[in-house]
């Protein structure tokens, strides 16, 4: 039975997020001192996240993406990735890149399929002043080693932030048009640990094409999907940049998303004010069929959207590092 919402949306894509802890401290993410992570007691066994995801797949999943924090943190990466792989379905991961220079070559052989990897910057100085490490050596070999490896297509999130690298747009898509990459430009959301998050701040998808129009000619890519990127060819094509506009223009219509927390905890929506607990029934002997009715009644209560633009809105309880992507 398809895991279907009360909306008429078919979920098909899960991402799981492997742990809270990050290798970064990017300002729109985490404070510099870092959060209060999760117990480990808490956290799923490699065991428990392919018993989910078997369970999951069952219900109609087709695509699991391994999310953070940072995945690489994750000392079990590249069994979960074989177990899950196992189980006929898309494995991907959403990282900063930082150590897939080493793991690459093994993820690959484990079944990972391709890999999103965030780059808000190509100048060392701002890098170190928006991740709060000076990484950008280590983030670009990561990437290299990802194309190495032969995860394709290789995409690379960017979130613009006013006044910091918001004028980098231009070099980054050069960036991604020069080695081969798909470059998606993603609006800041309500989602930091210090909810700090202004709207007014918040450079927008219509201001990231403005300003590559300038250099560029975009033109829309049709069939859109259920995928959140508004993408456009680059100068006729075939090459394509991407807009994620979560906040200005959400695409919540169209979701087919689901998130498991690394502490067992269903999501229906990124900005979900509640979640679905499969951890403590599934550590007390709950049957497979018990815990797919917890995930299908989950995905009934879905809403029609995030909520973003509304007035009574408000951030969820967890940061986005706690969530997974």
């Amino acid at each position: 039975m398809a895991l279907l919402d009360t909306y008429g949306r078919v979920h098909r894509d899960l991402r799981i997020s492997l742990t809270d802890r990050c290798s970064l401290r990017c300002t729109y993410c985490m404070p510099e001192q870092g959060l209060p992570w999760l117990a480990k007691p808490t956290l799923l066994t490699t065991e428990e996240l392919i018993h989910l995801a078997r369970i999951a797949v069952d219900l109609g999943i087709e695509e699991v993406r391994l999310t953070g924090g940072e995945p690489l943190l994750r000392r079990d990466l590249v069994d979960v990735v074989a177990g899950i792989a196992a189980l006929g379905v898309e494995v991907s991961m959403t990282t900063n890149a930082l150590g897939l220079d080493k793991l690459a070559p093994a993820l690959v052989e484990a079944g990972l399929t391709r890999v999103n990897i965030s780059l808000d910057t190509l100048d060392r100085d701002t890098f170190r002043e928006l991740a709060r490490r000076d990484r950008l050596d280590d983030t670009l070999a990561g990437i290299a080693a990802a194309d190495a490896a032969g995860l394709a297509p290789l995409k690379l999130n960017t979130v613009l932030m006013r006044d910091i690298n918001d004028h980098e747009s231009p070099r980054l898509l050069a960036f991604a048009l020069e080695h081969g990459y798909q470059l998606r430009f993603i609006e800041q959301m309500p989602l930091d640990a210090g909810h700090t998050w202004r709207r007014d701040n918040m450079v927008t998808g219509e201001e990231v094409l403005t300003r590559l129009r300038e250099h560029y000619e975009l033109t829309p890519v049709d069939q859109r999907g259920s995928a959140p990127a508004e993408r456009f060819l680059v100068d006729g094509g075939p090459a394509t940049v991407g807009v994620i506009a979560s906040v200005t223009a959400p695409f919540c219509g169209a979701c087919d998303r689901v998130r498991l927390t690394a502490d067992g905890q269903v999501r229906n929506c990124l900005f979900a004010r509640t979640e679905t607990d499969l951890r403590t029934p599934l550590r007390e002997g709950a049957s497979d069929e018990e815990l797919a009715d917890l995930v299908r009644a989950c995905i009934t209560a879905k809403l029609p959207g995030h909520g973003i633009n509304e007035p009574g809105f408000l951030q969820p309880g967890r940061p986005m590092s706690a969530i997974g992507g």
